[in-house]
């Protein structure tokens, strides 16, 4: 990862690390409530609603042959995740769930090298190995050390995957427009699918009868206005102002934050989990250590 950045965009990952390792935790005190499809779609909605006002003057901005990579964006950046993660949460812990997170840097490597057809050199397929170990130690690991097979992890997997694609996409095809243009009209494009669900099988506003599901509510619009709408805003800046690879390192610093809020919460975090944990990241350093360089 090259180190030649700004102090102030250091700081920026570092604040983004803390809203988006606090998602996890938000995530999952919404579901106390709620569906996973009801908080995916109440985050999606609170997102794109705070920054409807933007999104619609900002939309004669995208060019033509730009609206197709925004609506990817939306699919891949927002909605797909936000839906993957709500279910993923109903089985998996919210720090494991922070910890698998951080397969995001290695999947964009792998997106990038196989579709945009960017050069990986034997250091980064070394750390894509060791990265794998630790995604596979999470999957088939309990707390204690049970070999059992958790299929919901696998959701996050496909999150990441998700993110490795909306990076990428970004970074090639729209360079010239602002963080906050590609967020709001992105949300904005894909707001319809959450409004369709919540005014029809929906039942949020049924549900709040009680202080509990309106805590619950509150942790959900939390998530979409702070760790969506103005999250995503501060990411795609950091993806400009720098690689992707430095933007989605954001990810060596959520499982930390994810995983101390959710002992904090009584989480129980086994040696395992930790190992699983420490592979990913250490596969995520080994890839990103020094820059790459396209070979003569």
């Amino acid at each position: 990862m090259n180190e030649q950045y700004p102090a102030s965009a250091w700081a920026k990952l570092g604040v983004l690390a803390l809203v988006w390792g606090s998602s996890f935790f938000l995530i999952k005190k919404g579901l106390q409530s709620f569906t996973p499809l009801e908080v995916a779609a109440v985050r999606l909605a609170a997102a794109a609603a705070v920054l409807a006002p933007f999104s619609i003057l900002r939309m004669k901005r995208i060019k033509r042959h730009q609206w197709p990579v925004i609506l990817s964006v939306g699919l891949t950046g927002s909605m797909l995740p936000a839906f993957l993660f709500a279910f993923a949460q109903t089985q998996v812990d919210s720090g494991v769930t922070g910890a698998l997170n951080a397969m995001t840097p290695l999947f964009t490597l792998i997106i990038g090298a196989i579709i945009f057809k960017q050069w990986v050199g034997l250091r980064t397929v070394v750390g894509l190995m060791v990265g794998f170990c630790g995604t596979l130690t999470l999957v088939l690991l309990n707390a204690t050390g049970a070999l059992v097979l958790n299929g919901y992890a696998l959701f996050i997997v496909l999150a990441t995957c998700c993110y490795g694609m909306n990076l990428n996409l970004i970074k090639t095809y729209l360079p010239d427009q602002s963080p906050l243009t590609i967020t709001g009209v992105s949300l904005l494009m894909v707001l319809p699918v959450a409004i369709l669900y919540l005014v029809g099988p929906g039942e949020v506003g049924s549900k709040l009868v009680s202080p509990e599901a309106w805590l619950s509510l509150s942790a959900v619009l939390a998530l979409g206005v702070f760790g969506t709408a103005l999250a995503l805003i501060l990411f795609n800046h950091l993806v400009q102002i720098g690689t992707t690879v430095f933007a989605s390192s954001v990810t060596y610093l959520i499982p930390i934050v994810a995983m101390i809020l959710g002992a904090l919460d009584g989480e129980r975090i086994g040696i395992w989990q930790v190992g699983g944990m420490g592979l990913i990241l250490l596969g995520v350093w080994l890839a990103n250590r020094k820059p790459r360089v396209s070979p003569p």
